[in-house]
């Protein structure tokens, strides 16, 4: 090689070598080998951290002695030093994808909360005159107002302090940062920021993103004349602003904005706003839960440059226009929660760059159709509930056109799907999530489900999936949510079906009646932070292995034909749980104390099982404890009294049916939040507690059948929201207090059954306008029967159900409010349709008058019990009115007169007893009441069917051989016969009949 090659050939190496260094370090083109923080900006970040809080010491780094440059969080510009950047954001946990909380999540929720900065800003970082970059985003300032002087930072050009926990007005010198491209002033629920005006915002003229989301702009009424001015707006961010309406511009001018956001806010108008539709050029525009009614408007369809459109959670009750099918940029088209009718056109093969397809939540009918298989670049597919009325293959085969290649989410549950899963199912192996739920699906579930390699959520509930559970299942590796309860599975689980499932997070499967099967050591891949096995047949041992569960926070294993002790092993984690369900299994022994729950509003329910033993002491953090139906004996004072200075979280306490003993006891002022107590059938003794007063919040109270006496004191007048009041079977003495009617007005259930009180009905009860069940039966009451029972509204009513569910675990109605009521003539417990009676029930008392003809409005009664008494007097006339009663009982009294004719009206009618009365006449005729048997009309004077006694009675006759003026016919002179068809007897009508 000559010279000058070898020249050319050094130059050129020499010359990689230097663009080299130079991109691993830009300092090297200046010559500079080294560049340090400047020493006055790393005092004024040295004073700026003296007044930040700081628990977890994240800026550690920040010492005197050190480069500024090289902290955590700085960043200086390579070659003059001088700080251009401080990125002090924190970071909150990603949001739920399937909005399943476990242990590590909130541990992630703790940390980031103990993250957080917090404090005062302090000017010193005026100092930092290059800094062009400040996040503070994600921290916690108190609520703190925006610092005023920030608006003096005229070198910044980008500012982020969304959820940064400030609070007040928004500074007007913000506006002052003329140099601002980026500006994120928002954070629902964490800022609670708000304006006057926004005339601040026409100062900058090179910004690009504004975020003002949660920010209050009620006041502002020149939103859109401010933002109209920033010519380079290329985002706007108002979600959650309460934006009642904003008034029209005229020139608007967005021709830059891509991406507009009014999402939930306020708008008075329930019609899209018409100034929207002049941005033709917008990209993303986010308009959900903003109550819009209506069609869809027509205004939209020049957006035709939309990539992302949401009109989730509105009103809009059209068909899904046809033109919108057209928008062939659209990538994510949500329309979840509208009210949106017909069918889905064919013509959504056109939506040839759609991604994600939301049409969860409306009225869409008929069968999904095959063009859909045409949108290859589908990835999200929601059509839940809707009215598809089509079976589930059919769908499946035409999405495998194009589709099943890269769909990652499908979504069809509570669709009206029927038929059944077949083995193509596997060919979706690209399906992350699969949602089939609440569904008439039928048949097995395909093998081919082991081929969703990539698999993460499967629901399958509530449907009628039948035979058994495929092994195939335990090599889906990648699945963390499994719901399959609510089928007819049966069969053998074996440890093959969870062989894989190492990321396994929940397991809901109740109820489910399939056999799990594993060794007595079994030690499973997975470790769940939810485990649902109600239902299955786990026994008749303690299944040992869920003890290997250390993040199980949520299990239910009731109803699983369990026989044993539960081993100490078990109740070691009973710490951990937040939710725990044991019911209706056969464990015994002693439940041991609990003190400690690491979560607040703890579940724990151990009914229908035979422990026996004290009462455990309980932590004061759980709402929820249901021990009833088991064995469980002596006193409840240690419980009660337990940490006696320590508030209780506890709303339900249910300890019903076991064999407690003694007195009540006190120490009720630590149990404010009750809200359902029940102590029936046990053994109580004495009267109630004055303690009691301090349950103002309780609104279901259940003492019956116990042994507690006395008189129904006034402690309970402070129970104003009481809805139900159960202590029948006791030993209750005294009258009737009329301040339950003054001071209970939201009594739906008032059972006094089986005690001793005396005295009159008070008249005062009649302002229980809510009651459904009333029973003041087998007392000693006397006077009459009050006449306002008319006033007792819910009873008049056919259709309202007044009792709602009072207690709610974990998204489930509890099976918890009860009573023993006698219907129909017998003693029965009603429990889920509790809230579905009406009843009426003074029988064995000694009341007297007549039945007041107001009764008879309550034409929502079903039962009415008025047996047993000194009744006089007629049965209303317009009885028949009440169209409700299935049972009536007038039985035992001294009811007079005849069964009025408007009865056979009673259709539902299966129960009567009017026995032993003084009725007379005829009774009346109607398929229902001649059905009835013979014994509800005994002991009185009535004939007709059911009754043998046809109404045709012969008392005597008269001589028959004077043949005389009578012709030859003989005459019978005391024939007696109903002649009106009134149920009245006549005497003495001559009937003359042939020899």
């Amino acid at each position: 090689m000559d010279g000058s090659l070898r020249f050319r050939a050094v130059t050129l190496t020499l010359f990689l070598v230097f663009l080299t260094l130079a991109a691993i370090d830009p300092k090297f083109c200046y010559g500079i080998s080294e560049v340090h923080c400047i020493q006055s900006e790393q005092q004024a970040l040295l004073r700026f951290k003296t007044d930040l809080t700081d628990p977890l010491n994240r800026l550690a780094s920040w010492a005197g002695d050190g480069d500024c440059c090289q902290w955590k969080g700085v960043v200086c510009n390579n070659v003059t030093g001088h700080v251009q950047e401080l990125n002090l954001r924190s970071f909150p946990p990603p949001l739920l994808e399937y909005f399943s909380i476990d242990a590590q999540y909130e541990a992630a929720i703790q940390s980031y909360a103990q993250s957080m900065f917090g404090g005062k800003i302090n000017p010193s970082l005026l100092d930092l005159k290059h800094l062009f970059s400040l996040d503070l985003s994600y921290n916690n300032f108190g609520l703190f107002p925006i610092p005023v002087f920030l608006g003096s930072m005229k070198s910044l050009k980008y500012l982020n302090l969304f959820g940064a926990g400030f609070g007040g007005l928004i500074p007007p010198q913000i506006g002052n940062l003329s140099n601002l491209h980026y500006l994120n002033l928002g954070g629902f629920g964490y800022n609670v920021l708000s304006v006057d005006n926004l005339q601040w915002l026409s100062s900058l003229p090179f910004l690009q993103v504004l975020d003002l989301s949660g920010v209050d702009l009620s006041q502002a009424s020149d939103l859109l004349q401010v933002t109209n001015k920033i010519t380079s707006l290329s985002e706007l961010w108002l979600s959650h602003c309460s934006l009642g309406s904003i008034p029209p511009t005229p020139n608007s001018n967005f021709s830059s904005l891509a991406t507009l956001d009014l999402s939930f806010n306020s708008f008075e108008n329930t019609l899209i706003p018409s100034w929207v539709f002049g941005y033709q050029n917008l990209v993303a525009l986010n308009l959900s839960a903003n109550g819009f009614q209506g069609p869809i408007p027509i205004g939209l369809q020049n957006m035709t440059s939309l990539k992302h459109l949401d009109l989730s959670f509105n009103n809009f009750n059209s068909s899904i226009p046809h033109w919108l099918y057209s928008f062939s940029h659209l990538e994510f088209l949500n329309l979840r929660k509208n009210l949106l009718q017909g069918k889905i056109s064919s013509s959504i093969r056109n939506l040839t760059s759609a991604i994600s397809i939301d049409l969860t939540s409306n009225q869409l009918d008929g069968k999904v159709p095959r063009s859909l298989g045409n949108v290859c670049n589908l990835r999200e597919l929601r059509l839940s509930d809707n009215k598809l009325s089509q079976e589930v293959s059919k769908i499946l085969e035409s999405l495998l056109r194009c589709v099943s290649y890269g769909l990652e989410v499908l979504e069809m549950y509570v669709a009206q799907l029927s038929g059944h899963l077949t083995e193509e199912l596997g060919q979706f192996q690209n399906l992350t999530t699969l949602s089939l739920a609440g569904n008439s699906i039928w048949g097995p579930i395909p093998i081919s489900i082991g081929k969703l390699s990539s698999l993460r959520f499967l629901d399958l509930s509530s449907n009628q999936f039948n035979g058994t559970f495929p092994q195939s299942f335990g090599g889906l590796s990648k699945l963390e949510y499994v719901f399959i309860g609510g089928n007819m599975l049966e069969g053998v689980v074996s440890e093959t079906h969870f062989a894989n499932l190492r990321r396994l997070k929940e397991l809901s499967t109740t109820p489910t009646r399939l056999t799990l099967k594993v060794s007595p050591h079994w030690i499973p891949p997975f470790q769940v932070v939810i485990l649902g096995l109600g239902s299955w047949i786990l026994g008749p041992n303690f299944p040992l292995w869920i003890c290997s569960q250390k993040q199980v926070w949520s299990l239910d294993i009731s109803n699983t034909n369990v026989t044993d002790a539960i081993p100490p092993l078990f109740w070691n984690m009973s710490s951990q749980f937040n939710y725990l369900n044991l019911s209706h299994n056969h464990f015994y022994g002693e439940i041991p104390n609990i003190p400690v729950t690491l979560y607040p509003s703890s579940v724990i329910d151990m009914s229908s099982n035979s422990f026996n033993g004290s009462l455990p002491l309980i932590s004061s953090n759980v709402s929820f404890l249901d021990l009833s139906n088991n064995l469980l004996s002596g006193s409840i004072s240690h419980f009660l009294c337990y940490k006696k200075n320590e508030p209780k979280q506890m709303e339900l306490l249910n300890l019903g049916k076991n064999l407690l003993s003694g007195n009540i006891s006190y120490c009720w002022e630590n149990w404010q939040k009750l809200l359902v107590l029940s102590l029936r059938n046990n053994n109580f003794t004495g009267s109630i507690p004055a303690s009691i007063e301090h349950l103002s919040l309780l609104k279901s109270l259940h003492l019956s059948n116990n042994k507690i006496s006395g008189k129904l004191l006034h402690i309970l007048k402070n129970c104003t929201d009481l809805e139900i009041i159960d202590i029948s079977e006791n030993q209750f003495f005294g009258i009737i207090p009329s301040w339950i009617g003054q001071r209970h007005s939201s009594l739906i259930i008032l059972n006094l059954r089986s005690n001793n009180f005396h005295g009159s009905i008070p008249k005062q009860l009649c302002a229980l306008t809510s009651l459904q069940i009333l029973d003041l039966s087998h007392n000693k009451l006397f006077g009459s029967i009050p006449g306002c029972v008319n006033n007792l509204t819910a009873m008049a009513s056919t259709s309202h159900n007044i009792l709602q569910d009072l207690f709610v675990v974990d998204g489930d109605s509890v099976d918890f409010e009860r009573a023993l009521l006698v219907i129909k003539g017998q003693v029965l417990e009603y429990t889920t349709n509790l809230g579905l009676l009406r009843t009426i029930d003074f029988s064995k008392n000694n009341l007297s008058g007549e039945i007041p003809k107001e009764v008879t409005s309550l034409q929502g009664l079903q039962s009415l019990n008025l047996s047993f008494n000194n009744l006089t007097g007629r049965i209303p006339e317009n009885i028949g009115a009440m169209g409700s009663l299935e049972s009536l009982d007038f039985s035992e009294n001294q009811l007079s007169g005849r069964i009025p004719p408007s009865m056979s009206n009673l259709s539902f009618l299966s129960k009567l007893n009017l026995s032993m009365n003084n009725l007379s006449g005829k009774i009346p005729s109607s398929t229902q009441l001649q059905s009835l048997s013979a014994s509800s009309f005994i002991g009185n004077k009535l004939c007709g069917p059911p009754l043998t006694d046809n109404c045709t009675i012969n008392y005597a006759k008269p001589d028959t051989k004077d043949k005389g003026s009578s012709g030859g016919r003989d005459v019978d002179w005391f024939y007696v016969e109903d002649i009106k068809g009134d149920g009245l007897l006549t005497c003495c009508s001559p009937k003359i009949s042939d020899p």
